[in-house]
């Protein structure tokens, strides 16, 4: 297997076993890596990856790279697997191939304050590669990315096509403001005016604000769940 190519602007670094690239990117970031690192673990059954960004805006507004991280993932999927496969992005990172879950993106941050500007931010790609059993997924609302007809899409390309497509839709941010990311991310989100309970609230789910605050209708009034709530701490 060779290894991943990237962007001039971005760098990688293999890990293997059971290393986790989140964690590893994390601690790379803490101690003063270039933004750009791109770690990741291409075991045969989960493509594991992570990608530090150096924000020069405050952590509201920089947590858009998690929605932006998602688009990435769509539009790589969209190029290489075949055209039936539908990716749908779920608000707090989730991923859904034709409609089940299929991965997760995560997000950390070197501050949890929203108005300071982080020195570092981590977003982390997790995507189960075959199912866990025979049957399919843990549970039959789960899947894998072999299972769902994407078995020629090959996790060093994934990997690839990922880190140029979100570093596109860094240029369109950094370029264009955030109205093309939100209009792109509308047409993925998963669940978008659908009633049900989400991260603890019940309501129907509106939309998001300008952070891609999740925005929540009750029978009495709107609520706001900031992004910054998806954040983990390590």
């Amino acid at each position: 297997m060779s290894d991943p190519a990237f962007p001039p602007l971005m760098s990688g670094l293999a890990v293997t076993g059971q290393e986790d690239p989140f964690e590893t990117a994390c601690q790379r970031a803490v101690l003063g890596c270039d933004a750009g690192l791109v770690v990741h673990n291409l075991a045969p059954d989960c493509l594991r990856a992570a990608l530090v960004f150096a924000p020069e805006v405050p952590l509201s507004k920089a947590m858009a790279m998690l929605p932006t991280c998602g688009i990435g993932l769509q539009n790589a999927l969209g190029a290489l697997a075949p055209p039936e496969v539908a990716v749908h992005l779920e608000w707090g990172g989730g991923l859904r191939i034709n409609g089940a879950r299929c991965g997760t993106l995560r997000v950390a941050a070197s501050t949890t304050d929203p108005n300071e500007v982080p020195d570092w931010l981590v977003v982390g790609l997790q995507l189960p590669l075959w199912p866990a059993s025979e049957d399919g997924g843990e549970t039959p609302d789960e899947t894998a990315l072999y299972a769902e007809g994407c078995a020629d899409v090959k996790a060093p390309a994934l990997l690839e096509s990922w880190a140029r497509h979100t570093l596109h839709w860094i240029s369109r941010w950094e370029e264009d403001g955030l109205e093309p990311l939100h209009a792109e991310w509308r047409g993925l989100a998963h669940g978008l005016g659908e009633d049900g309970t989400w991260y603890g609230a019940t309501g129907t789910f509106l939309g998001v604000d300008e952070d891609f605050g999740m925005l929540l209708r009750d029978q009495d009034t709107t609520h706001l769940i900031p992004l910054t709530t998806r954040l983990e701490t390590l």
